[in-house]
Formats: C-alpha cells, sequence, structure tokens
C-alpha cells in the first residue's frame, strides 16, 4: 500500500471516529464537546488527578484545558479542589452527575463498537486489535510530530 493510500485510510477513519463522537455519543444533559468528553474520562481513570495530569495525559496545554475544566465545574461534572499542602495545584474528581456522564458515554460507546466488531470474525477482531496496539506503541515513540501522548 502507498504511503498516500495509508494517509487517506487513517484520515477516513479518523473522520469517522471524529463523527462518532460529535453525533453518536450525546448524553442526555447536557452536550459536551469531544474534548469534554475526553477530559471526564480521563479524571474517571485516574481517581482524583491534578489538572496537570490529565492535561499532559490529554496533550493539552494547561490554559485552554483549565477553560475546558471550568466549564465542566459549573455544568455540575467535576469537582476542582486546592491541595492544602500546594495552593497551586488543583486536583479533580467527579461529581455523581459525572460519574452518571461517564457511565452513559461508555455505554454508548461500548455499543457502538460491539456493532462495529460484530461484522468481523473474532480472528478479524483479534488482528486489529493487536494492530492497534502496536500503531499506538510505534505512535508513543515517533519523534516526527509534537510530544507523543502517553
Amino acid at each position: 500500500m502507498e504511503i498516500e493510500q495509508i494517509r487517506e485510510t487513517f484520515h477516513l477513519m479518523t473522520r469517522r471516529l471524529g463523527l462518532i463522537d460529535k453525533c453518536g455519543c450525546k448524553i442526555s444533559e447536557p452536550d459536551l464537546s469531544v474534548v469534554q468528553s475526553h477530559i471526564l474520562y480521563e479524571v474517571n481513570k485516574r481517581k482524583g488527578p491534578s489538572m496537570q495530569e490529565v492535561a499532559d495525559a490529554l496533550g493539552m496545554d494547561i490554559t485552554t484545558f483549565s477553560r475546558q475544566v471550568q466549564t465542566l465545574v459549573k455544568l455540575g461534572l467535576v469537582a476542582k479542589m486546592e491541595q492544602p499542602e500546594d495552593r497551586r495545584v488543583y486536583m479533580l474528581s467527579l461529581t455523581e452527575q459525572g460519574s452518571c456522564a461517564v457511565t452513559e458515554i461508555s455505554e454508548q460507546m461500548n455499543r457502538y463498537f460491539q456493532e462495529v466488531f460484530s461484522y468481523m470474525t473474532e480472528f478479524e477482531k483479534e488482528t486489529v486489535i493487536r494492530s492497534i496496539h502496536l500503531l499506538n506503541r510505534s505512535l508513543a515513540q515517533s519523534s516526527v510530530c509534537c510530544s507523543p501522548v502517553r
């Protein structure tokens, strides 16, 4: 496969996955952006992380990240607490409503990927998953683009 075909394949896949986030994965209320959805996922995954830790995990600068977190705080999905030992550091946690939102989004995404993989044999599914893991590992080692997201 030529490099241009590889690029087109990734472009198409990225667009399709982006459309999932944009159209197919909404919680009852409120509407969340793709970035906000990713923030909720990371806060849930890390259990009480600092703002910097989540921003780094998402590859976001802290200023942009902070604005997104403020919106999530106002929506009642995230709690932001100052760390007593260092007042410059804020820790994040999900509120009850935030936990419900993460569960709802997760269930939607699980249903979506179950459907996508239902069109494949078990061997094809395992091959795709192994290939994605291999690709992610290679992307993390690449020095071509910006600093890799871990």
